[in-house]
């Protein structure tokens, strides 16, 4: 469990967006959906963070509600990040 968000991003950005960069990927790309995805995870799971253990520790959604709703945010978001986001971002000459 990752009880802040910071302490999150801290062990891992970095490192996943060096070995994307590693392996070819455009830096600045790499940079901003590794940076997108930092900012999903507190929502997919009931351990993801502080305030969501205190939510699922209170009872106010039920596990399965939690999964599910955090998988159907996933779906929605992933791909506007990954197609519009991307291709709104080469349009912009980030990357």
């Amino acid at each position: 469990m990752m009880a802040s968000a910071i302490a999150h991003i801290s062990a891992m950005y970095a490192i996943f967006v060096s070995i994307a960069i590693a392996a070819g990927a455009p830096p600045m790309l790499a940079v901003l959906v590794f940076g997108m995805f930092s900012n999903l995870y507190m929502a997919t799971t009931h351990y993801s963070g502080g305030p969501a253990a205190i939510l699922f520790g209170c009872n106010f959604i039920p596990l399965a509600t939690w999964w599910k709703i955090g998988f159907l945010i996933s779906l929605v978001v992933i791909p506007i990040w990954l197609i519009i986001g991307s291709a709104w971002w080469k349009v912009l000459g980030l990357w």
